[in-house]
């Protein structure tokens, strides 16, 4: 059981990017699932998530109108596409899984979130 991130890589600022995570073992149904990063020096933050029926997703104020989140069923793979980029998203993203969802909602709390990808870095630069 385990989440697979990709996507992450060189952008430069204004650009746009896919990570990709796909869940491996289990399947996105139920579950709620989400992205946080961590730049270097700062604390661990999150940016969206997928609620456990998928019918509804959060991102977080900072990253509105350039970050959505969505997921594939078939594919068992969750997206965060970034679009606007800016030298403060650089970060190493992380996808996470929260497979024991208390609400229908998803929650942006890493506390909420049991397993978790190795993590991709995005690093936006001229």
């Amino acid at each position: 059981v385990q989440l697979v991130e990709s996507g992450g890589g060189l952008v430069q600022p204004g650009g746009s990017l896919t990570l990709s995570c796909e869940a491996v073992g289990f399947t996105l149904d139920d579950n709620a699932m989400g992205w946080f990063r961590q730049a270097p020096g700062r604390e661990r933050e999150g940016v969206a998530c997928v609620s456990p029926t998928g019918r509804s997703t959060y991102v977080a104020n900072a990253m509105k109108g350039r970050f959505a989140v969505s997921r594939d069923v078939a594919k068992n793979t969750v997206y965060l596409q970034m679009s606007n980029l800016k030298p403060e998203d650089t970060a190493t993203y992380y996808c996470a899984a929260d497979r024991n969802p208390r609400f229908r909602i998803c929650l942006l709390n890493e506390y909420e979130f049991d397993l978790w990808g190795q993590g991709t870095l995005v690093t936006v630069s001229s």
